[in-house]
């Protein structure tokens, strides 16, 4: 891939929310981020797949832009990378993977865990399924901080069980992004809370091997809603970087 200069201190970020999240995810970070910087949150609509995500968010982007994608947003922004190298400045990858679902037992035991989120958020709506699945999502003593729950689940809960389907089939049939970080060039930091568990820092630094160029930062008490759960540390880290 061509290297792409350093994107300079202004100018725009394109910023790609994770399973089930929106701009209330982003709203700690776009409203720290310096006037210069102009920060967009995607929707991804009705996409079902990770390429029409990552097809979803170029539509609507500018000619060039940095990047920061959290969790499912992070396998769209290295989509994103694959599709249109050259309009991307600088990355940032935030509690997210790499590797395509496994084959076998542990695959299977994955797509079984997923289903079942979907068939409770069918059944019972978002809010009950998301009340289950934010429990292995925080840092642990983050659970009865209910302004912190509430906003996730609320969150959560402004999205449709059919949604919810779409964006877990979607992850399920994710592809393999590690032509894609072997072949970064540009300017690339990985971020996570050290307490996630679903996305661990131990996973990040299986990344950073195959982007040995990328910085890793590591979020002191905080599981996969990084930037919900530490906003201060986390949007320090992403200016000193974008900066």
């Amino acid at each position: 891939m061509q290297k792409v200069p350093d994107a300079p201190s202004s100018g725009n970020v394109l910023l790609l929310p994770g399973l089930m999240c929106d701009e209330v995810f982003w709203q700690p970070l776009m409203a720290g981020l310096p006037a210069t910087l102009q920060a967009q949150a995607v929707d991804y609509g009705d996409a079902d797949s990770i390429t029409a995500m990552a097809e979803a968010a170029l539509a609507l982007a500018p000619p060039q832009f940095a990047l920061a994608g959290h969790s499912m947003g992070g396998r769209v922004a290295l989509e994103i990378v694959r599709l249109a190298p050259s309009r991307v400045q600088k990355l940032i990858l935030m509690d997210t993977g790499y590797l395509p679902r496994a084959q076998g037992e542990k695959g299977e035991t994955e797509k079984a865990g997923r289903m079942a989120l979907v068939e409770l958020a069918q059944k019972d709506g978002v809010r009950a399924m998301c009340a289950e699945w934010i429990k292995g999502m925080v840092h642990p003593d983050r659970l009865g901080d209910a302004a912190l729950i509430e906003s996730i689940v609320g969150m959560f809960a402004n999205k449709n069980a059919e949604r919810f389907a779409r964006q877990q089939n979607a992850l399920l049939a994710r592809p393999d992004a590690s032509p894609v970080l072997a072949s970064l060039k540009i300017p690339c930091m990985l971020l996570c809370g050290r307490q996630d568990s679903w996305a661990t820092v131990a996973q990040h630094t299986a990344m950073q091997v195959l982007a040995p160029h990328a910085s890793l930062a590591v979020i002191e008490d905080a599981g996969h809603m990084v930037l919900m759960e530490r906003p201060e540390a986390t949007i320090q880290a992403i200016r000193n970087f974008l900066e």
